[in-house]
């Protein structure tokens, strides 16, 4: 996880899933949101898409290639598409608060009435990248399903999509304690700090600051995400 980065955000290289496409025929990653974390994709390589899906404006497509930068607010749903490799670098508020638990995978309403069976799907991926895939190809399945709302009756679409907002908000109640710590320790402290610097201008007192450090870039192990191949940015060392 990202540690003392600045502004206090996340920072992760995305390689998103390329081969083998999904029951859809598309190259991907799995649809899920976060409930209260900002995101944001700057294209390095290849080619691909996010799409993007909110009760204010329902379903709009991006197209990312290098140099692209696209950011989104919490609480849209998105699915990660690669159509010739597409690599990101990922930034994240609250510290990268999605990788500590504020994501939900989108698996349609059957599977979010069988909580054992979201959570067999969710981990998945702990077998290995076979795992990762079929775990992408179930979110595929019922992500299909949600298009195809949009295509032939918005007003289902609109209440399949507030019901899996409204959903992932409650099961998340119980973690806002840890929650509510990353954010405290992370972009509040950073503004804190801020504010401080500005309430001393003119005077000896010693500001607040990170140390100077550094990491090699993207060098930590990769880690299956809902999206691709991921390489967080962690612990930094003073230089």
């Amino acid at each position: 996880m990202s540690e003392s980065l600045l502004g206090g955000i996340g920072l992760t290289y995305l390689t998103v899933y390329h081969d083998p496409a999904g029951p859809d025929g598309v190259h991907g990653g799995c649809a899920h949101i976060h409930a209260i974390t900002p995101e944001a994709y700057f294209g390095v390589s290849g080619e691909g898409a996010i799409e993007l899906h909110d009760l204010e404006h329902g379903f709009r497509r991006q197209e990312i290639r290098k140099g692209t930068f696209v950011q989104f607010p919490p609480g849209t749903l998105h699915r990660s598409i690669s159509t010739d490799n597409l690599e990101v670098v990922a930034v994240m508020g609250n510290g990268g608060l999605a990788e500590r638990g504020d994501a939900r995978i989108y698996f349609g309403r059957d599977v979010d009435e069988t909580p054992g069976e979201y959570e067999r799907l969710r981990d998945l991926v702990k077998t290995g990248r076979d795992g990762a895939i079929a775990r992408r190809n179930a979110s595929a399945v019922a992500y299909a399903a949600l298009l195809g709302l949009w295509e032939s009756d918005r007003d289902a679409y609109r209440a399949e999509l507030a019901r899996f907002f409204a959903l992932h908000r409650k099961t998340l109640a119980a973690k806002e304690p840890s929650l509510r710590a990353v954010v405290e320790a992370g972009p509040v402290k950073v503004a804190e700090d801020a504010l401080h610097n500005l309430s001393i201008l003119g005077s000896d007192e010693t500001i607040r600051h990170f140390e100077t450090s550094a990491t090699e870039a993207f060098a930590g192990s990769e880690v299956l995400g809902m999206c691709g191949a991921l390489r967080q940015v962690g612990a930094l060392r003073e230089i």
